[in-house]
């Protein structure tokens, strides 16, 4: 996984999504603000371009019929129609503390509609 800490702001969401991300997903610590969606429509597409496998966000989504179509993961504490204004801001490669669990870049991370199961080891076989 690779994480990202960003507060209404999904510059760097934007970014990391739209660089090659075979095999990863992105976890994102929007601070559980929701006020602004960190992601829509138009970045999952580019995400699911680019090979990522799914975002998870501690904050909004936007768009969520489309995000749904995607061939993409996504995991959110709610829908929200407003974007996120652009300023540049957000930290990449940081331990996230998220619902009382630690995550590390680089561990791994599961996630279905039961919950999320994050790892230091691969739980799984590569297909």
């Amino acid at each position: 996984m690779v994480t990202v800490k960003c507060f209404e702001d999904n510059s760097r969401v934007k970014e990391l999504l739209a660089t090659a991300g075979t095999g990863k997903v992105l976890v994102v610590d929007g601070g559980g603000s929701l006020r602004c969606a960190l992601l829509g429509d138009m970045i999952g597409d580019s995400a699911v371009k680019y090979g990522w496998e799914g975002v998870i966000i501690y904050g909004c989504v936007r768009d969520v019929d489309a995000l749904a179509k995607l061939d993409l993961g996504v995991q959110a504490l709610a829908p929200m129609p407003l974007k996120s204004v652009r300023k540049g801001v957000g930290e990449v490669g940081l331990t996230l503390f998220l619902g009382g669990a630690t995550i590390e870049n680089g561990e791994y991370i599961y996630a279905d509609n039961n919950g999320v199961i994050v790892s230091s080891v691969a739980l799984t076989m590569p297909v």
